[in-house]
């Protein structure tokens, strides 16, 4: 029999929840149970919200130093931690085992470090004039995070929210509840004081739902779909709380005439068959110069065709299944109707299952070339192993694709010359470009504009969203000098400075 869990983490303890229904969590290459969760309720959210806030007081006002110390603790718990890690994320996302370890978990302990040692050397007051303005933290925050990437997307919220000074309540995707209960025991293992850090399992609608309009919550983050965000803006704009949105993309990988076509079309499809496609920051456009396309189109499924699709246990296993059930039907469904109504053809892949895998979740690579830009297929978010190839005729047509969905999260631009490729960048309406391969900044803002969301995340920005500023309007003298406290400085201290920014 599979694992039961009948509690949730609120207020520094495994409470019983009172829910009456169950969540089954199901590996997605076997199609069988896991484990079982409680299908929260509005209760659990609300004991959560209500010991958030309790501890809040105390939380803030304690000094940037001992938080980041407290916080360490936890990136050392998950650096202790990180093959059960890797283990449980294949389990439940259904990564493979060499992806799991070395991204799933090796990027989210990265991405944990640098949150605290951000906030540790962050100004958090500065002299304005004859104004003192202070940065404190916003309150109780809600962080609502998705199944694809969830420890990445967990750490890249409640560490900063945590680093702020704001108390957490943790809602994690109940497909993918796992990570987040072996996350929830290294935090206890790290001797937060209670109610700083809770964790809920439950639905969108029921424990998502209750959190965005608890009184008692301030802030909302979510990663989602965009249809998600909706809903949550509409649901939070009754408490006029502050909402933080990384949503969906349609993302679009530019190849300019004068690129190594080769290279920069084998980078999108690796880029593309990350996680199996399940990523919002997938590169699932790929734009080429009408006279190679077929070139491009050649390359794309040769390097394809070089992925082994599997157990994502095994191995030599590079492309595992997708996270469900319903997730499969989309994405099949998806190819089925870009193959039906026209204005794309199927050229590689197609909805039929992977030979020899008659169990689990899999979908075959997949490439649409001759995509109308106005398609189906061309405008909504698959999330699934699935490139469509735009041809273009000049720089101006490639940007207006590239601009041309409700979407503007990631994007790419290859070009021989780098200054070229950073002035067509510059015209995309997206929040993130990669030029020429760059490699991903967590130090850098990350989040969308248009449909893809409102708010960034990483980096100082990142903490910011956990912030509200106060200006105090100091006295002056008669000459103008300003009188008070002294004022601390207003760039971060080095490392060896007892005197650091400690907020």
């Amino acid at each position: 029999m599979p694992p039961r869990y009948d509690d949730q983490w609120i207020g520094g303890r495994w409470t019983a929840s009172d829910a009456d229904g169950r969540l089954v969590v199901t590996d997605p290459s076997t199609e069988q149970p896991l484990a079982t969760v409680p299908a929260g309720t509005a209760r659990d959210a609300d004991l959560a919200a209500r010991a958030a806030a309790a501890a809040f007081t105390g939380w803030a006002g304690t000094p940037v130093r001992e938080r980041a110390a407290l916080l360490r603790r936890v990136v050392e718990g998950m650096e202790q931690r990180a093959g059960r890690f890797a283990e449980v994320i294949t389990a439940e996302v259904g990564a493979p085992a060499r992806m799991a370890r070395q991204t799933h978990v090796g990027l989210s302990i990265g991405m944990a470090a640098h949150c605290v040692e951000t906030a540790a050397f962050y100004a958090f007051e500065e002299r304005v004039g004859h104004s003192l303005v202070v940065r404190e933290p916003a309150g109780v925050a809600a962080c609502i995070t998705p199944w694809n990437t969830p420890l990445l997307l967990t750490v890249q919220k409640i560490l900063p929210a945590l680093a702020a000074g704001c108390t957490v309540v943790h809602k994690p995707s109940e497909i993918t509840p796992l990570h987040a209960r072996l996350l929830t025991e290294v935090i206890a293992e790290a001797d937060l004081p209670p109610g700083v850090f809770n964790m809920v399992v439950g639905t969108g609608g029921t424990v998502g739902a209750a959190l965005v309009t608890h009184p008692l919550v301030d802030v909302v983050s979510l990663t989602g779909s965009t249809r998600a965000g909706r809903e949550v803006s509409a649901r939070g704009a009754d408490g006029v709380k502050r909402v933080h949105l990384e949503l969906g993309g349609k993302n679009a990988s530019l190849v300019l005439d004068d690129a190594d076509l080769d290279a920069a079309v084998r980078a999108t499809v690796d880029q593309m068959l990350f996680n199996s496609g399940q990523t919002c920051l997938q590169w699932s456009r790929l734009l080429v110069p009408r006279d190679r396309q077929d070139e491009a189109v050649r390359i794309a499924g040769d390097a394809m065709d070089g992925y082994v699709t599997g157990d994502p246990r095994d191995p030599a296993t590079d492309l595992g299944p997708l996270v469900s059930a319903a997730a499969h039907d989309r994405v099949t469904g998806y190819i089925r109707r870009g193959a039906a109504e026209g204005g794309a053809r199927l050229v590689h892949g197609g909805p039929e299952r992977p030979a020899g895998l008659v169990t689990g979740y899999y979908v075959r690579p997949t490439i649409f070339a001759d995509v109308d830009p106005l398609t189906t297929v061309g405008q909504e978010e698959i999330f699934g192993p699935v490139l469509c190839v735009m041809p273009y005729d000049d720089e101006d047509e490639a940007v207006r694709i590239v601009n041309g969905t409700r979407y503007g999260l990631h994007g790419a631009v290859w070009s021989g010359a780098d200054d070229r490729a950073v002035r067509i960048a510059r015209r995309f309406r997206t929040g993130l470009v990669d030029v020429n391969g760059g490699q991903f900044n967590p130090a850098a803002p990350f989040g969308g504009f248009k449909q893809s969301g409102i708010g960034r995340e990483c980096g100082t920005a990142g903490l910011e969203a956990f912030l509200e500023t106060k200006s105090m309007q100091l006295p002056q003298g008669p000459g103008g000098q300003v009188v008070g406290p002294r004022l601390r400085a207003t760039a971060p201290a080095g490392p060896s400075d007892p005197e650091r920014n400690d907020g």
